[in-house]
């Protein structure tokens, strides 16, 4: 299936992967040169005890630490600004990430601002960054961002109530420390949610039109992973080999998106996350089957495969019978880890899809993707997955 032969491939970042890694943190910073550490996590990692996981080998080696928890649900240029300055105060030259994206995201821009001149919003765009920032350890706790291996933080800027990337190779963390371990108190919601953004993550990689042998191959891999063990990992949180698979997949996945970019969930999953506060994950898991429907002629072989790695049975079918499976596959994984919401839900009426669009159409994920595609091809997508009819609409400021 795959004719592209000339591609660019690159992952400037390590990884250790393993159960009870994160106790090896000391000997890493050590490698990594660092002699005092900012962490930086949510409130969320501090209370669950992970942060305390942390100084534990840190202050076996003697190596003096500042924590940093000012992270809530988003990362936000405010955060980073206020990151940046403490880690300077204390003299900081390493940066430990600990959390979901948005921990990992503000950790990386504060990496990056440690070295570089002016303000994180200098940077905001694709390969703006001029230098290599301070090396960040990124330890994830959720499956799904993969911001540990990726070269994006997404900010938001909440003045003006928009998501804003950074993209740069100097982004990437210096090392993914993953141990499955600190995956396993994620509650269900966000093990699904979490688990769905892996998922986009690989299937939109797979099917777009920057993919490339290295990437198809690591996005198979994560999807047979999320196939087999997502379920799983929501219904049985314990499970240390699901934990396992899905924290593999996310960091596969991202290793695959970082290169080729993702597509048309992705670009809309950006504004209706800004405007609408849909958590990242789940906005995502509403879009895909909806997007997958859309993109299926421009890729129907791969959607085919992706059938057959979620267990549908194609045997007899046609390519394009085969393929439309992948849409009802993923329309049932989302049921069965309590995913059924629809963009109504969060308020989104067809008076906003002219905002969402105009957004969505700039995304850098809009030319990669398998289907040439308008505005109007973008707002019926939303218009699918909005309930008609809606009696009460909830507005939003500023739009």
């Amino acid at each position: 299936m795959m004719t592209l032969t000339n591609f660019r491939y690159e992952v400037p970042t390590a990884i250790e992967f393993g159960r009870g890694y994160v106790n090896k943190l000391n000997e890493h910073v050590l490698k990594l040169g660092g002699t005092k550490v900012l962490i930086v996590g949510d409130p969320g990692v501090l209370h669950a005890g992970i942060v305390q996981r942390l100084e534990a080998p840190l202050e076996t080696a003697g190596i003096p630490y500042t924590i940093f928890t000012e992270v809530g649900m988003e990362a936000t240029i405010e955060s980073v600004d206020s990151g940046t300055e403490l880690a300077k105060e204390n003299g900081c030259d390493l940066v430990v990430g600990v959390g979901g994206g948005s921990a990992l995201d503000t950790a990386k821009a504060i990496g990056l601002m440690l070295k570089n001149p002016g303000n994180i919003r200098d940077y905001i765009g694709i390969d703006l960054v001029p230098g290599p920032g301070a090396p960040v350890i990124a330890i994830p706790t959720t499956a799904g961002t993969g911001s540990e291996m990726t070269r994006f933080s997404v900010l938001s800027d909440k003045t003006a109530q928009a998501k804003l990337s950074v993209g740069s190779m100097y982004n990437c963390p210096a090392l993914a420390l993953c141990d499955p371990e600190l995956t396993v108190t994620l509650p269900p919601h966000l093990t699904a949610s979490t688990g769905m953004d892996a998922l986009t993550h690989a299937l939109e990689s797979y099917v777009n039109k920057a993919t490339q042998p290295i990437s198809e191959a690591l996005s198979i891999q994560a999807m047979t992973l999320i196939a087999k063990s997502l379920r799983l990992a929501v219904v049985q949180g314990e499970n240390i080999e699901a934990r396992h698979d899905m924290l593999l997949a996310s960091t596969i996945a991202a290793m695959a998106f970082n290169t080729t970019r993702l597509g048309l969930a992705h670009a809309l999953a950006m504004p209706l996350g800004a405007y609408f506060k849909i958590p990242h994950g789940v906005v995502n898991a509403i879009l895909l089957p909806e997007v997958m429907k859309f993109n299926i002629i421009g890729n129907p072989h791969k959607f085919a495969e992706i059938a057959r790695i979620f267990g549908e049975n194609t045997d007899s079918l046609s390519v394009r019978e085969a393929a439309e499976r992948s849409v009802s596959a993923i329309r049932q994984l989302n049921k069965d880890i309590g995913i059924t919401q629809t963009l109504s839900d969060y308020g989104v009426t067809e008076e906003h899809l002219d905002l969402i669009v105009d957004e969505a159409i700039l995304s850098g994920n809009v030319p990669v993707n398998p289907v040439k595609t308008t505005k109007e091809d973008l707002k019926n997508i939303c218009r699918a997955l909005m309930v008609p009819n809606v009696k009460e609409k909830v507005l939003i400021n500023n739009l």
